[in-house]
């Protein structure tokens, strides 16, 4: 695995490991699931069901049903698969494992939109993108009506962040006047009714008017301190919606609505277009002619988006038989692997004797690598039936990565000077990572989650030292002194990599006690340099061999003034000299920022020059 790789994937492992949630749970009415599956299930044969399929059966509520209350079943599906988050898309995934029908054939009538949505220019100031699409004599009932907004509601907490990224807004189209335009325009500009309101208010009341409302009074942040709102209007000028706020009340949809006009607005163009995508794959079932689309022309000149939504080609993959066969310890043909993923709404043929030619429906969204398809294999041919086999080969040793094996000196060198590793989180607070280490935030280092579970994760660190001084802290009533050393990686940002970040090891030690000790970490540092065979330069104007050697740093904040220095290392004779890390006696802010109530000295360098 090459170093990119390696980065790659440790950076994915942190924020998947420290960021993920619990899968979503959907709660389904249990009489109209099993209506649309065509037959009634015990509890234990569609707890099977759904383990075959690789979703799970959370609860059953019937035996806590009382009165007129309709049981339900409460279905946990997989992060990804946001075609699964209503009733229809269950029913639709699980009748095609089944065999029970066909994938659905999306279709748009007419080929050539009659209905125009205009993006101004404007809009690239806060959301510059938009999908739209009608659903046209759509037959609602109150659980179908209950299902459409709860699709909605969905989208917007998982797939949208919280409508940061994507918002829906849906509409009876009889009450508005095609075409229709996406601007921004400031907040006094706007004016029109809210949903389920009866006062016109403008964008600046709307903000005061629900700032303390419990359900919208979260969203408001992403546009309030904007110098203009994004809004629909029709071409009588009446307001659609404010997204990602709330739609108008003028274009309400009911149970009565027959044609629907759906808009979505975002800051990222792939997620709008899956948004718009599930949307009507999921209740164009209920079109007059099912699973028909009437797209509209989305015109956007200024920024080269012109084109007609939604887009419901499939998309195209191709993947190796031999790999999937090797991967699921089967001997496969392409036709007979086809079949597998037929069960998973892939429509597949075998290109050639070992190539299959895959096409994913706008359902998949989930589908990214030929892995995926693997992995859909592998379901549609049941876990269970998979054979155990034994690894070829008595044993199976990987030899360790030039990264680990520096790591592993750096550990066994701090270990043989009496000090002890610490294993904190790779996630802290913005504070934690800048102000208690009395730095400033450039924007330029540090990546943020988009979405923190908790303060307490909200950047993936860029120095070690926040994550060893919270571990002081909790111990801090420890006999002194308190010499402990951390091994790890921090995250960085690259605009020119594709990732836009990149991993980093270092390496970062800490001695604490009633006094700084300055001198412990200087030796430690010494130790391991040695250690490393890497002499200590008194000199480096004059001698220009391999070594290291500090210098004064008078602008780092976090060490005591006078009292911090620069870590420099030359990798070979003659080579340039690198700024590798930092050395000093921590700032009694810093000591103060983490509760401890003495002194301590650290050394923070990066570990990765020595590879």
């Amino acid at each position: 695995m090459t170093k990119f790789f390696y980065q790659l994937f440790q950076f994915e492992k942190l924020v998947k490991s420290e960021t993920s949630q619990k899968m979503p749970t959907i709660p389904v009415d249990k009489a109209d699931l099993y209506e649309l599956l065509g037959r009634e299930y015990t509890t234990e044969e569609f707890d099977e069901l759904c383990f075959d399929f690789g979703i799970e059966l959370d609860e059953d509520t019937t035996d806590e049903c009382q009165g007129d209350e309709r049981p339900q079943l409460k279905i946990e599906i997989p992060a990804n698969r946001y075609d699964m988050l209503c009733i229809e898309g269950i029913a639709q995934a699980l009748n095609e494992f089944l065999g029970r029908s066909e994938a659905a054939n999306f279709t748009l009538k007419p080929e050539t939109p009659k209905v125009k949505l205009t993006i101004d220019k404007s809009t690239e100031q806060i959301r510059p993108y938009a999908a739209a699409a009608i659903l046209n004599g759509v037959t609602f009932d109150e659980r179908k009506y209950a299902s459409f907004i709860a699709l909605q509601d969905k989208l917007h907490t998982n797939l949208c962040r919280n409508r940061t990224l994507v918002a829906i807004g849906t509409h009876d189209l009889d009450k508005l006047t095609p075409p229709f335009t996406y601007e921004a325009l400031a907040p006094q500009d706007i004016s029109f009714v809210p949903l389920n309101q009866e006062k016109k208010m403008d964008g600046a009341e709307l903000m005061e008017f629900y700032e303390k409302d419990k359900n919208l009074g979260k969203y408001l942040h992403i546009i309030r301190d904007s110098p203009v709102y994004p809004v629909i209007f029709d071409s009588n000028r009446t307001v659609c919606s404010l997204p990602p706020i709330i739609n108008s009340n003028h274009s309400k949809i009911s149970l009565n609505t027959k044609n629907v006009f759906i808009e979505v607005t975002g800051t990222d163009k792939t997620k709008t277009d899956i948004v718009i995508n599930q949307m009507v794959a999921m209740f164009s079932a209920y079109s007059a002619t099912k699973f028909e689309i009437e797209p509209v022309e989305i015109v956007s000149s200024h920024n080269s988006q012109d084109r007609v939504s939604p887009n419901i080609k499939p998309r195209k993959f191709e993947a190796d038989t031999e790999y999937i066969n090797s991967c699921l310890g089967l001997k496969y043909s392409g036709d007979e692997i086809a079949k597998l993923l037929k069960k998973m709404s892939l429509s597949a043929k075998a290109s050639d004797a070992n190539r299959l030619s895959v096409e994913v429906p706008i359902t998949r969204s989930d589908i990214l690598h030929e892995c995926d398809i693997m992995e859909d294999a592998a379901i549609g041919y049941g876990f269970n039936n998979l054979q155990k086999t034994k690894a070829k080969g008595d044993s199976l040793v990987a030899a360790p990565l030039p990264i680990n094996k520096v790591g592993d000196i750096f550990r066994i060198a701090s270990a043989q000077a009496g000090y002890l590793e610490v294993l904190p989180l790779t996630l802290c607070s913005h504070d934690e990572n800048f102000r208690f280490l009395r730095q400033l935030d450039d924007n330029k280092q540090a990546v943020k989650l988009e979405n923190p579970k908790t303060i307490e994760y909200q950047v993936v660190r860029t120095t070690l030292l926040p994550g060893i001084l919270k571990t002081i802290k909790e111990n801090r009533k420890h006999s002194l002194p308190i010499k402990v050393f951390e091994c790890g990686d921090i995250v960085l940002k690259n605009p020119e990599l594709e990732r836009g970040a990149f991993n980093q090891r270092n390496w970062s030690a800490i001695y604490a006690g009633k006094t700084s000790g300055f001198e412990y970490v200087q030796g430690l540092l010494g130790k391991v340099m040695q250690t490393l065979r890497t002499p200590w330069i008194e000199n480096p104007a004059e001698d220009k061999k391999r070594g290291y050697w500090i210098e004064e740093d008078k602008d780092n904040a976090t060490f005591f003034p006078g009292r911090g220095a620069k870590v420099f290392f030359r990798s070979s004779e003659n080579a340039e000299a690198k700024h590798i890390g930092a050395i000093g006696v921590l700032h009694p802010e810093v000591m103060g920022h983490f509760d401890i109530p003495y002194a301590a000295s650290s050394v923070e360098i990066n570990a990765e020059v020595f590879l």
